[in-house]
């Protein structure tokens, strides 16, 4: 067995089995089915020994969680992404737009991560590094990678208590006008974005292209592209929740995550990175790079 992962429970009010501790507990075991099925395997350790289902705990119990050897063959994925930043503790990659971050099917960043990055020689150092967030399929961009138990897990609080400050450039049709923000609901839940627009360009086709930066308050699903088409401007090339002819001839979805700002997980260290504008975006708009500097506060 490999350990995958060392967590100190927090204090229970009263005490809890511990095969109903709640979703979320663990950074490598996202579902209690999972979590049980764990168990039974007796990948589990309850301060040193085996654990069991009908175990109780009140706080401060140490959690070992441990994978057989099995899942180290998998076979090797390799995805062509940029590394902007690596350390012992997490890294920050250039996600190609056309993938999927994780999921059932073979070619996702998750399973490339493991031959693309450096392995950490940290003692809680993960047996494969995982994503501490989501980017659609069709976004490219800044996507931080955690590669030990500790430090994903503070980048999953830091992500709950939006933490890291996170802004997109989008292109978008129709007129619009030059600051916002936008509230409406998702799911019925609230759901919050600002946006600047940096730059318009005229179209015939489309009437106005903007260059847009963008900021998520909260982290609904697709909620930028939600938000710009509620609003009546929605992403070129978007096919979900835009019209149909804004297809952008081919080229996907115009979403990028640009900027990450927030504190690193171990060191506390201010982390500011800055994806490589992609391609599309410079076709567009020839000057973005000094457009781009002209991002305020919004």
């Amino acid at each position: 067995m490999v350990l995958q992962e060392k967590h100190i429970l927090k204090s229970f009010d009263t005490p809890t089995r511990l095969s109903d501790l709640p979703v979320g507990t663990f950074v490598t075991i996202q579902s209690r089915k999972a979590f049980k099925k764990a168990l039974k395997k007796s990948l589990v350790k309850l301060n040193g020994e085996p654990a069991q289902t009908s175990n109780f705990v009140s706080g401060g119990e140490l959690i070992e969680i441990f994978t057989d050897e099995s899942i180290k063959k998998k076979p090797k994925i390799s995805i062509p992404f940029e590394i902007l930043f690596e350390d012992e503790y997490i890294a920050i990659i250039n996600k190609p737009a056309g993938v999927e971050v994780s999921g059932n099917k073979k070619y996702t960043i998750t399973n490339a991560l493991s031959s693309a990055l450096k392995s950490s020689n940290q003692v809680d150092a993960l047996i494969r590094p995982l994503p501490a967030h989501r980017l659609d399929y069709p976004t490219s961009g800044c996507l931080i990678i955690g590669k030990t138990s500790k430090a994903l897990t503070v980048l999953n609080q830091q992500f709950e208590h939006q933490q890291v400050d996170k802004t997109y450039i989008a292109v978008t049709v129709n007129s619009q006008t030059t600051q916002g923000i936008i509230r409406e609901p998702i799911d019925k839940k609230p759901s919050t974005s600002s946006y600047q627009v940096l730059k318009t360009i005229a179209s015939q086709k489309y009437g106005a292209l903007n260059l847009v930066a963008l900021k998520p308050h909260t982290g609904r699903r697709h909620q930028l592209r939600k938000h710009l088409a509620y609003i009546g401007n929605p992403i070129f090339g978007e096919k979900e929740y835009g019209n149909p002819s804004n297809q952008g001839h081919g080229n996907g979805l115009y979403l990028q995550a640009y900027k990450l700002e927030f504190n690193h997980p171990i060191t506390n260290e201010l982390v500011l990175i800055t994806s490589p504008v992609s391609k599309k975006f410079k076709n567009l708009f020839v000057d973005i790079q000094q457009t781009l500097l002209e991002i305020n506060d919004f």
